[in-house]
């Protein structure tokens, strides 16, 4: 008999930002539910227009589509448009949840914010690009997190809370002063709450993705430019996937985690230790 990860029947899991065909919100949504969970999914209710074009010639309908593939597994599916920035429609959320399905078990804060003009030195950021990325990444998860974890505590039943976060938090490379800063207190965020919440059973760690293979970073021409900073910068030389941090997640929330909270866990290829060429 082959190694099989445990407690994920009748469980429920909630994957905010789960709505792209390649992201990493999906596998993560589609892995917890082969895992054998309910699967509750959010997304921002972005309009068909601003979908990549891949998505549109597909038909893609974002997180309804995805919802359908966790159905054809055989699990229940929640489609929910939600704004993690907002803390009343994250508590509309966790209410309806409940409501819908008596109880929650994984969070997993997924959600961020999209690649825009905040990739500019400190100096030149727009106030405006400094509060949508923090507002998105880092009150998201907190909002969240602080929601669900007392509906856990409540329940009585512990849980686990994962939060994505991203190499970018420990590299802290110029230009990138909002997305830096709000992972790297999304790391710090999740040592708080592992300690805060240990005594209710609640587990609370970091996956920290690199480069990862995904519509988020088509900002970066696939092919000659793609394969350089790959091959300069990772030592397994290929950007990951969004199935590499599924199966991170899958077994963070499996009960052979269950002694690992408070930590960061990087899922990157070594990036950041390949040599020189």
């Amino acid at each position: 008999m082959g190694y099989e990860l445990s407690g994920f029947d009748g469980k429920v899991a909630v994957v905010t930002g789960a709505g792209r065909m390649r992201s990493i919100g999906r596998p993560i949504a589609l892995a917890l539910a082969r895992a054998g969970c309910d699967i509750v999914l959010t997304g921002s209710g972005k309009a068909p227009s601003a979908y990549p074009e891949d998505e549109r010639r597909a038909g893609w309908r974002d997180i309804e589509s995805v919802a359908d593939e966790v159905r054809a597994l055989g699990r229940r599916a929640l489609p929910l448009v939600s704004d993690v920035r907002d803390a009343r429609a994250v508590e509309a959320l966790a209410e309806r949840v409940q409501a819908e399905f008596g109880r929650v078990d994984f969070v997993v804060n997924n959600a961020g914010s999209t690649r825009g003009s905040d990739r500019v030195p400190a100096t030149e950021l727009p106030l405006s690009e400094w509060q949508r990325v923090l507002s998105t990444n880092l009150d998201g998860s907190f909002f969240m997190a602080r929601c669900f974890a007392r509906q856990m505590a409540a329940a009585g039943r512990g849980g686990v809370i994962l939060n994505i976060s991203s190499i970018a938090g420990r590299n802290r490379m110029p230009n990138t002063a909002a997305y830096a800063t709000s992972k790297a207190a999304i790391d710090a965020l999740s040592t708080v709450l592992a300690g805060e919440l240990g005594a209710h059973g609640i587990r609370v760690n970091s996956v920290a993705p690199g480069m990862i293979d995904t519509s988020r970073m088509d900002d970066v021409p696939r092919g000659e430019v793609w394969d350089r900073i790959v091959r300069a910068n990772i030592p397994l030389r290929r950007a990951g996937t969004g199935e590499d941090i599924a199966h991170t997640v899958v077994f963070l929330c499996s009960e052979q985690a269950a002694w690992i909270t408070g930590q960061t866990i990087y899922v990157d290829g070594g990036h950041g230790h390949a040599p020189r060429a």
